[in-house]
């Protein structure tokens, strides 16, 4: 089980990048956009390093829903391999059983 600080921590940068998810795209248009005048690319650019390092969206870790651990993610069943092997031995993963040879 990984710490409450870390899961929390997390959940905390998923709810800032959804709260600046627009403003930040916005911002990202305008600093790209090239038929804009240089200064004005430029003054987005500061306004987007302005916003909080944690609302940028490359700040979410991937963690197991089960147990909160961050490494050997499933994305599709956004579980941690540790987990996904107690509930398929447990019987509770449709189609998956144990192998054995």
């Amino acid at each position: 089980m990984a710490k409450k600080s870390a899961i929390n921590r997390n959940e905390m940068v998923k709810k800032l990048v959804a709260q600046y998810a627009s403003k930040r795209e916005a911002l990202k248009a305008i600093a790209v956009d090239e038929s804009l005048p240089l200064e004005e690319r430029f003054d987005a650019r500061l306004k987007l390093a302005k916003l909080p390092r944690n609302s940028a969206p490359n700040r979410i870790r991937n963690r197991c829903e089960i147990t909160g651990r961050p490494r050997a993610f499933y994305r599709k069943l956004k579980m941690s391999r540790i987990a996904l092997r107690e509930l398929g031995n447990q019987g509770q993963v449709p189609g998956l059983t144990k192998s054995s040879w």
